[in-house]
């Protein structure tokens, strides 16, 4: 076994909220309650994946704000938002809200670029403005000022009644130190670590100046970390595709075996034209996916990670898997619940 990383410190888990079109509040509720059940096995977070016109979350600060009145300990993340679907004033007027009803549990990821698909949305999301748009880094650059309370408007003071603000409101102390940037890309790890801000790195990269998924991500950790003022200390989580099987049912096991073997091929060398790098879904033991752990440099490189949930499997399934996870797999990885 090659040598072992620093004990784990954070310990959390990230999910997609999928639910059925004709029956919606049952998968919102499914959400709701894994993130409960992630309390009680002592995850130090939980993170909810953003889709628009799909049939999974897309409103996850809404969600959130309602896991903060089910929860009082774990944190809350999103991972991600892009930013392409929003406008940076309203998001940091709910991202704050939502901070202050959770006692300051809110961890905000965002990306950047166009939405998806956005020749085919954006006469419905942008009708007047869509050539205008700027999806750039500028985009998140606006998002954290509001957040960390630079003026939105030169306009403040009592008129009638009412008192306005320059700055956007509520302001919620703390909440621009737990913004996330989700990355995949090495400008982005550059842009994310200059302007301070925390480190998402997921099963996907991009391939710039490597096709080994493990020599990029690692590459990623320490751009970022070289250009973040915290340098070394400098936030990141790792979030990989983890399924241990120690509880797991026959079935369940050699449904986790399909799944994993069907998406296996897209990792063997990069895909479109972006050339993006995905890392293999670790299934098996909890020892065995531990080993593989340690044989990770990136993941010697980080003390936190939110090991993601596959999209399409049933509730039963996520209970069994963060089961184990906190059980089994944290403790093999040094990680103690409340660490």
């Amino acid at each position: 076994m090659p040598p072992i990383s620093e004990p784990l410190r954070k310990l959390g888990f990230l999910t997609i909220g999928l639910f059925d079109a004709a029956e919606p509040r049952r998968g919102h509720e499914s959400t709701l309650e894994i993130i409960e059940l992630g309390e009680r096995l002592g995850f130090d977070s939980a993170w909810v994946r953003h889709r628009h016109l799909q049939y999974g979350i897309s409103s996850p600060v809404a969600l959130l704000a309602a896991a903060s009145q089910r929860t009082s300990r774990i944190q809350l993340g999103t991972a991600v938002i892009p930013l392409g679907w929003e406008n940076p004033l309203r998001l940091a007027e709910d991202l704050a809200t939502v901070d202050i009803l959770s006692g300051g549990r809110l961890n905000p990821g965002v990306s950047v670029g166009p939405p998806m698909h956005f020749a085919k949305v954006q006469e419905a999301l942008y009708p007047d403005t869509a050539d205008a748009e700027d999806f750039s880094y500028e985009r998140v650059r606006r998002l954290l000022d509001f957040v960390r309370g630079a003026p939105a408007t030169d306009f403040s003071g009592v008129e009638g009644f009412e008192v306005f603000s320059d700055r956007v409101q509520p302001q919620s102390a703390g909440l621009g130190s737990r913004m996330w940037y989700g990355g995949a890309s090495l400008r982005s790890t550059e842009w994310a670590g200059a302007h301070g801000m925390n480190f998402l790195t997921s099963s996907v990269v991009k391939a710039e100046k490597s096709e080994d998924f493990g020599e990029i991500q690692l590459s990623h950790i320490r751009t970022f970390r070289a250009h973040h003022p915290d340098g070394d200390l400098a936030r990141v989580s790792q979030g990989l595709v983890v399924i241990p099987t120690d509880s797991a049912s026959p079935e369940q096991r050699a449904k986790y075996e399909e799944y994993a073997r069907t998406r296996l091929p897209r990792t063997a060398q990069p895909q479109g034209p972006a050339r993006m790098m995905f890392a293999p879904d670790l299934v098996g033991p909890s020892a065995e996916i531990a080993e593989r752990l340690y044989a990770d440099a990136a993941f010697r490189e980080v003390d936190e990670v939110a090991f993601a949930l596959p999209f399409t499997f049933d509730h039963d399934d996520y209970v069994q898997i963060l089961t184990d996870i906190s059980t089994v797999l944290g403790p093999a990885l040094g990680w103690r619940p409340g660490s």
